[in-house]
């Protein structure tokens, strides 16, 4: 067991030596008045700096986390983050620019939130993203902020009820709770499925919509996606996609495509920023064609050949967040998905599946 820091403790031991010098001696009661004077000694231990450095390294071994080995968490799994993805956010270029520079300025940042909306849109089967979501609760609410945003436009105040499966990650509940729903349970069939009767008997005109993770908590693949997609919007609902299992079908499935009408990503699962103790975290917010009006603004919009931020969007659920989203963290995800491309990324999904289909069967 390593000894505390006072316990290490050693009067007058500070490994420096000071040369001679001719300033004479001040006392300090002579010039400072005595209610400001120290009466006693600080409480904290002397050390010499190579005892501090070796006492803070020591304790630094005993944490644990991706670099040290497999780490779960909930229903997630950190992975291991490609370092030199910390190199690219470190750049002067990136990490020395302010949020508040004129726009003519800091044209290589937008570029790439303009490029990163569209990367994002692209591997999930959206139309529009926004950045601005700080991490994956967040963009979880801006989501279903959008859902509501959306129905109050149509004139269709009256559905105050979200779905949500019995199966959900556990911010489901709460995110629709904070926006002012009532939660709606749907329950699972026996192969731990949305139970697709339980949905229709509780899809009504009273629903905004049904919020999903797909593959679920359970690593189950809704297999009957479209089936529920059709049922929700035949009931004037939307579709909500919580990307926080997203790895397991990147690259190879895209939630647009089953019919979701709303997602967030969770770049700090999927796309290898610091999770878990490391963040920040980042959780930009998808949409589909007729939602992309409700997205927080600005949006990075290219204008003949600059880019800027677009606030004219009268029908936007506004700003989620002071300056534009975790910059730093989005340009660890757009190094990695830069760098792994498309079948890269599908690479990574396939590996992910199988190493835990293996880690079920050895359990």
């Amino acid at each position: 067991m390593s000894q505390l820091l006072f316990e290490k403790h050693l009067p007058g031991s500070n490994s420096f030596t000071l040369p001679d010098i001719d300033i004479l001696e001040v006392d300090p009661k002579e010039h400072i008045p005595a209610q400001f004077l120290r009466q006693q000694q600080v409480a904290l231990p002397e050390l010499s700096e190579v005892e501090a450095v070796r006492h803070f390294t020591e304790l630094s071994t005993r944490a644990y986390g991706v670099d040290s080995g497999f780490y779960p968490l909930g229903s997630c799994t950190m992975k291991y983050n490609p370092k030199i993805n910390e190199w690219a956010a470190r750049l002067p270029g990136f990490a020395s620019i302010h949020p508040y520079q004129p726009e003519n300025t800091v044209q290589g940042a937008l570029e790439l939130y303009y490029e990163m909306q569209h990367m994002l849109a692209e591997i999930t089967g959206m139309d529009g993203f926004s950045l601005q979501p700080a991490a994956g609760a967040h963009g979880e609410l801006s989501g279903v902020m959008i859902i509501k945003a959306y129905h109050k436009h149509c004139g269709d105040e009256r559905r105050t009820k979200m779905m949500v499966p019995d199966s959900a990650h556990g911010t489901n509940p709460a995110t629709a709770n904070v926006v002012g729903y009532e939660v709606v349970e749907i329950k699972s069939n026996a192969d731990g499925l949305i139970d697709l009767d339980d949905l229709r008997s509780k899809m009504s005109p009273e629903v905004a919509g049904l919020m999903l993770t797909n593959p679920n908590t359970l690593g189950l693949f809704e297999e009957n996606i479209r089936e529920v997609a059709a049922i929700v919007h035949q009931g004037g609902g939307l579709l909500y996609y919580d990307g926080a299992n997203l790895n397991g079908i990147m690259g190879v499935s895209r939630p647009g495509d089953m019919g979701f009408d709303v997602i967030h990503v969770n770049l700090h699962k999927t796309f290898s920023t610091p999770h878990g103790g490391g963040g920040p975290g980042s959780g930009p917010v998808g949409v589909k064609e007729p939602l992309i009006p409700f997205l927080p603004v600005p949006v990075v919009v290219k204008r003949d050949d600059a880019y800027g931020f677009d606030y004219e969007r009268p029908l936007s659920i506004g700003k989620v967040k002071n300056f534009y989203g975790n910059f730093g963290v989005i340009v660890k995800a757009y190094a990695y998905i830069k760098a792994l491309g498309a079948e890269g990324l599908k690479e990574a999904c396939q590996h992910a599946v199988l190493n835990a289909n293996y880690l079920r069967h050895q359990l």
